[in-house]
């Protein structure tokens, strides 16, 4: 499910854009338009206008003189020495104490932006009846920002680097994130439509942002991660009016890459006086069966109007197609009783109904993501005040102590994957392309789950999931009262968990692919007893709450034990790296089952397996499992992690370990891997990198040999085979080179260079054939599967000649020329035969011809402090990825081409739409 707020206009669903103008409250009869984007209104009987306001922005890196005082939320604990390379699951510690003295400061500007989300009326925050004492000259009109720099959202001003090759901060991805910025755009009032509220919308901003409108602070929202909005109507006038958006990240605030910027969507919307609140739909279905499903609604009505207003709502539900588009006629009309609401107040109306037969939403591959939307019209006196979409999806959701989680009846164990919000080469400026390509990677694999580690994530990612049929769990907060690093959310927690916590629930609460809520991940309050368990259920209560006879809350633990107050708060049990059991301890399923027989268990971070795509140290040892250590599956000369996945971090294990642990507590609902794409920052052990080595695909999205072993586990019927290594090793000839096969089947037989070395079977809890004493002769080796006794699968690898060629292609050859769309270019270095030269590091060059741009460049490699931007990067172990775009509004075809120096270069011809 989703939101008009956070979902596509509904100018797609009736097809009638109209230019329309934004208007205001208490201003003489004007119109208001935005220079950075056109107007558009979503049906001609309907006021509300959501309009992208992405365009037009100036960006700027500090503030006026370097001052950056009186503009700071709040006081902050003094870091008088950075840290790096803090291990993961150290306990979290106790908050500094802070001498707040008599500093000017934001903060009680900024808090009553969060009123909405506090329920109790009495704890709500007023606005000071002064105005702060700054002069704030970057927020006001007439001050001349032609000198900085153009910019168009998403942004994400760090990405650009450079990168940070001395001192800490490798966990924080070798980039600077931290510092004062300034954002810059107009909004003009030009004529008639008096009376509206406008609100700025933004969903998502890195971060204590405070809005500044004509010079006046308008609010703020200081948590990175969430979507918040501001009322913009009292603070405009007919003319232009300066707006502006300062954010301040602050360094030692995470434990990976927190992007930087107006990193999300930001939008302006425009309503009647009577309209529906912000994510004021909320769609339950309490009864699913496939016979019938109940559907109901509540309707948050506010009114902004100075007198009392008599709203008639009418809900329409319809059927969507696989694109979200809305097909037929509704399939069911209700029109719920006439409500009153007063002057500056809300009310809530009712409605349900029940549909026969109902689509329902289910996973793929064994479920369709078969969705539905509830368009609801507001009237007033007869007139149309607004319309508004929202779609949702219908399936029963049920957990249980003995096998898991069921959807619409059927069994389905959790195949997931942990990740985290950026995206490569692209930082954390959200792209829709770039997430569904992250996506569809994984369902190759064979995820049916995401968790979002550890935020909210951006509302388009959600509406692929609800999409593409894929389960989430949605988190919060990756910290609560203690602190993980110096500046982290546990600043603002005591002041901010509520606002933030329903906030993310009620943006997100309608998507059908969400299936649990995580408040928390390896929070400090597991250690400090009913204290924390205090908060744990304090937290849970307010899921409850916003999500009534919905889905179940739960934390990430990995410390907390069965006999703990905090595990008792939860409604699932959620274990990082504990069910396996971490270093020296064993697995804990067992003890958590017995505890809470009743309750799903789950592996919210599993694996933590480690290793760099095509890098085979040597020797091999024989164990199913090892942490990485120098000479044993690490090399810290070059900080590179063996290929062939034995090697996990201290706390975690490798994936056949993993594997054997759900396997033999069947009664686990499944596992999130800890991860599926390398992320910037964390790079455990290595943090004098820039990236993690624990993605099943690296940071450019190519393959590492252990997303084929869980391609085996989670698509068995998938007739495959996958062998490591690679088969070009000169300088080994007649020495020991271990083959390892991951396949679907349950037995094969290797040969090198036609003879056999043997046909082995897979032992019971083992998830890999090992030929361990295999002498390396250039040639071919080939691996022949069977299942039950058949043939299965076979393949094989070539030894390869020196580098002779370049060979390119896209993932995609046609796209839509709006600015946004990407094609993905994968670049091989192949010798004279077409192979693939499986060591190739030649310094490969990108140039682009037609109405496309290069946006960026990878390898995978977590040790490269090449600029995303370059357009010139050297192939790691093969392999080059370019990012390739359209120009905004451009067609044609666009040429790109890729060269090295003594190799045959490539072309990959690609065409723009338009937009």
């Amino acid at each position: 499910m989703k939101h008009v707020p956070h979902g596509r206009p509904l100018a797609a669903r009736f097809a009638r854009p109209l230019l329309a103008a934004l208007c205001l409250a208490a201003l003489p009869a004007t119109v208001m338009t935005v220079a950075a984007a056109p107007l558009e209104a979503a049906d001609k009987q309907s006021p509300r206008q959501r309009i992208p306001f992405n365009d037009g922005w100036k960006f700027h890196l500090g503030d006026p003189d370097g001052n950056s005082a009186p503009y700071l939320y709040d006081i902050r604990p003094e870091v008088k020495e950075s840290a790096d390379g803090k291990v993961a699951d150290a306990m979290p510690e106790e908050a500094a104490r802070i001498a707040r003295g008599n500093a000017p400061l934001l903060k009680p500007w900024v808090l009553p932006t969060g009123n909405a989300f506090i329920k109790d009326p009495a704890k709500r925050h007023a606005r000071p009846a002064s105005e702060p004492a700054i002069d704030a000259p970057y927020a006001k009109a007439g001050f001349d920002d032609s000198a900085w720099r153009a910019v168009t959202l998403p942004h994400d001003w760090a990405i650009e680097g450079p990168f940070l090759t001395t001192g800490p901060y490798g966990g924080m991805g070798r980039l600077k994130t931290w510092g004062p910025a300034w954002y810059r755009n107009k909004i003009t009032v030009t004529g008639a439509d008096a009376g509206k509220p406008v609100f700025l919308d933004i969903d998502g901003a890195m971060a204590y942002s405070s809005v500044w409108i004509n010079g006046r602070l308008a609010g703020g929202w200081p948590y990175g991660y969430n979507s918040f909005r501001i009322d913009l109507t009292k603070y405009l006038k007919p003319g232009d009016n300066q707006l502006a958006i300062r954010l301040d990240n602050t360094p030692e605030s995470a434990r990976w890459y927190p992007g930087a910027g107006l990193y999300r969507n930001v939008w302006l919307t425009k309503t009647a006086p009577l309209h529906v609140g912000q994510w004021g739909v909320q769609v339950r279905t309490p009864k699913v069966s496939k016979e019938s499903a109940q559907v109901a609604w509540n309707v948050t009505l506010d009114n902004a109007g100075g007198a009392p207003a008599a709203a008639d709502v009418t809900t329409e539900l319809y059927a969507l197609d696989d694109k979200g588009r809305i097909t037929g006629k509704p399939v069911a009309t209700v029109v719920s009783p006439t409500t009153t609401v007063a002057p500056g107040a809300s009310a809530t109306v009712a409605g349900e109904t029940t549909l026969k037969n109902p689509r329902l939403w289910g996973p793929v591959p064994t479920q369709k993501p078969n969705r539905y939307t509830a368009v609801t019209t507001v009237r007033q006196n007869g007139r149309v005040m607004d319309r508004y979409e929202t779609p949702f999806g219908i399936r029963e959701l049920r957990f249980d102590g003995v096998k898991g989680m069921y959807i619409n009846g059927e069994h389905v164990p959790i195949r997931g994957v942990n990740n985290h919000h950026d995206l490569g080469a692209l930082g954390a400026a959200f792209n829709v392309r770039a997430a569904e390509r992250q996506l569809e990677i994984m369902q190759e694999m064979g995820i049916n789950a995401v968790r979002m580690s550890h935020n909210p994530p951006d509302p388009q990612l959600l509406e692929l999931t609800d999409r593409m049929g894929i389960l989430v769990q949605n988190e919060v907060f990756d910290s609560w009262e203690r602190k993980k690093t110096p500046l982290d959310f546990h600043l603002i927690f005591p002041d901010w968990h509520e606002q933030d916590l329903r906030s993310m629930l009620r943006r997100d609460r309608n998507h059908p692919s969400i299936v649990m809520w995580s408040v928390g991940n390896e929070v400090g309050e597991q250690y400090t007893g009913e204290h924390g368990a205090a908060i744990g259920r304090k937290l849970v209560g307010i899921v409850h709450e916003e999500d009534p006879d919905g889905r179940p809350a739960t934390t990430a633990m990995n410390w907390a034990k069965p006999d703990m107050p905090l595990p008792a708060t939860m409604d699932v049990i959620s274990l990082n790296y504990q069910g396996t059991g971490i270093r020296t301890l064993p697995g804990q399923f067992p003890a958590f089952h017995e505890k809470f027989p009743g309750k799903a268990i789950l592996h919210t971070e599993s694996a933590s397996a480690l290793s760099s795509r095509g890098e085979y140290q040597f020797p091999v040892p024989g164990a199913l499992s090892a942490a990485v250590r120098p000479g044993a599956g690490g090399d810290p000369k070059t900080q590179q992690v063996s290929a062939y996945e034995l090697f996990a971090a201290d706390f975690g294990s490798s994936a056949d370990r993993a594997f054997a642990s759900l396997d033999q507590n069947p009664y686990t609902a499944g596992e999130f891997v800890w991860t599926g794409f390398d992320y910037l920052g964390e790079p455990t052990p290595y943090y004098g990198a820039r990236s993690s080595y624990s993605g099943i695909v690296d940071l450019a999205g190519f393959k590492k040999d252990r997303f084929y072993l869980y391609q085996a586990r989670w698509r068995p019927e998938l007739p495959m085979v996958h062998i490591l290594p690679h088969w070009t090793w000169p300088d080994r000839v007649g020495e020991v080179t271990p083959v390892h096969v991951f396949t679907s089947g349950d037995e094969a037989e290797l040969f090198v260079n036609g003879k056999s070395q043997g046909r082995l079977k897979k032992a019971p809890y083992a998830y890999r054939l090992r030929w361990d004493f295999v002498a390396y002769e250039p040639g071919t080796i080939e691996v022949v599967a069977y299942r039950e006794g058949k043939e299965w699968a076979r393949s094989s690898v070539k030894t390869a000649g020196a580098p002779a060629a370049l060979q390119a292609s896209a993932d995609r050859a046609t796209i839509a020329g709006d600015g946004k769309d990407l094609s993905f270019i994968t670049v091989r270095v192949a010798d004279k035969a077409g192979l693939t030269a499986p060591r190739a590091s030649n310094a490969v060059r990108f140039t682009v011809e037609g109405p496309g741009e290069l946006v960026a460049t990878d390898n995978g490699d977590p040790t490269s402090f090449v600029s995303f931007q370059s357009p010139q990067r050297a192939a790691f172990n093969g392999l080059v990825l370019g990012i390739v775009r359209a120009r905004p509004g451009a067609r044609g075809p666009i040429t790109v081409r890729v060269t090295a120096d003594g190799l045959q270069p490539a072309t990959v011809a690609l065409r723009s739409t338009g937009r």
